[in-house]
């Protein structure tokens, strides 16, 4: 995944669609949905 802000990231977890965990490599960020600003590659 590819995101705005944060940059590439890999998708860890999902909430019950209505939030995914992506670690980015430096950090880890719960991004809730719509998932607007995430682009799958």
């Amino acid at each position: 995944m590819s995101h705005d802000r944060y940059g590439l990231g890999r998708v860890v977890g999902v909430d019950d669609d209505v939030a995914v965990l992506v670690d980015f490599g430096t950090e880890t960020y719960r991004i809730n949905a719509p998932y607007t600003k995430l682009v799958k590659l």
